[in-house]
């Protein structure tokens, strides 16, 4: 589908790379290569521990397995290339691979996005209408906000995924990044892109603006709720359902938008790698900690799971 005229090479694409020969860079890498390996472990224990214990089998919890499933996709997608790229002493990347690369991480960035901004919904429902909470939050309605998250972040990601890749590249194109970010593959387009980069802000524009405005409605419903409370105890109850989430929320929205939404002008590689790794690395391995590993449902699984693996047969 993608029929190129510049290069012959499968390995046609230069991925500058995340670090050098330093021993400071080395320790970086190391250190990365742990966080990637807690991102990792904390997602798929989350995911583990969701489908094992029947008590975890509801829509709040079914939401939160996806969360995990796409920030373990995301560090999957990015850091194992990166890390074997400078551990070979290699920096290439196939074309396909690059457009394979491209594709999942966008698709899986964008369904985080949608499906924050859906669970913002989860929680409006759980704290200004509890007694209607199994009837508005069915697992059905849990799968459709899942199924949609995925779906809408897919077709928007190939979409601009067969868009890029039908441009014309400069002869050795290097990528002054350490994976196949979107940003970063349009600077080594050789043609003039203004139309494009125009419709590549809009959509992120939207795609950003829809999940913070149901996010900013949620919350604001959720507080006027909370403002009408009378019992110390079920405020502290709603502010302790929320305050995960919320952070979660900054920690990715903002990483988001410091990636995505600064001009051409102002952007260097230097900066596209640090608001990348926020994103890519760190927010993955904070979401399972800060979301779910916290909870007390989830920690009650895990202690079960701990003693029935150390009680003697």
């Amino acid at each position: 589908m993608w029929l190129r005229n510049h290069t012959s090479s499968l390995e046609d694409f230069i991925l500058e790379g995340l670090f050098d020969d330093s021993l400071t860079h080395l320790l970086l890498f190391s250190l990365t290569m742990v966080v990637f390996l807690i991102a990792v472990s904390a997602n798929t224990l989350t995911i583990l521990l969701i489908c094992a214990d029947t008590r975890l089998h509801t829509p709040m919890y079914f939401l939160l397995s996806q969360l995990s499933l796409m920030d373990l996709m995301h560090v999957c997608t990015t850091i194992p290339k990166m890390a074997i790229n400078y551990l070979s002493g290699k920096k290439s990347i196939s074309f396909v691979g690059c457009a394979t690369q491209h594709f999942i991480y966008l698709s899986v960035g964008g369904a985080e996005c949608l499906l924050l901004a859906l669970m913002s919904y989860d929680r409006y429902v759980a704290i200004c209408h509890p007694l209607h909470y199994t009837v508005l939050m069915s697992r059905r309605m849990a799968l459709m906000m899942a199924v949609m998250s995925w779906l809408g972040a897919s077709v928007h990601s190939l979409m601009h995924t067969v868009i890029l890749m039908h441009y014309p590249f400069c002869e050795h194109p290097k990528i002054s990044h350490f994976y196949c970010e979107l940003p970063a593959v349009v600077k080594v387009i050789c043609e003039d892109i203004t139309v494009y980069e125009t419709i590549l802000y809009i959509s992120t524009i939207l795609i950003l603006l829809f999940p913070i405005s149901l996010v900013s409605t949620s919350y604001a419903f959720i507080v006027h709720s909370m403002i009408q409370m009378r019992s110390a105890g079920s405020k502290r109850n709603a502010f302790a359902t929320c305050s995960s989430h919320l952070t979660v929320v900054f920690l990715w929205f903002g990483a988001a938008i410091y990636s995505y939404m600064r001009p051409r002008s102002l952007r260097t590689p230097l900066q596209d790698k640090v608001g990348s790794v926020l994103y890519s690395i760190i927010t993955p391995t904070l979401n399972p900690l800060i979301y779910t590993l916290r909870n007390k449902d989830v920690a009650k699984a895990l202690r079960k799971v701990l003693e029935r693996g150390t009680t003697p047969p």
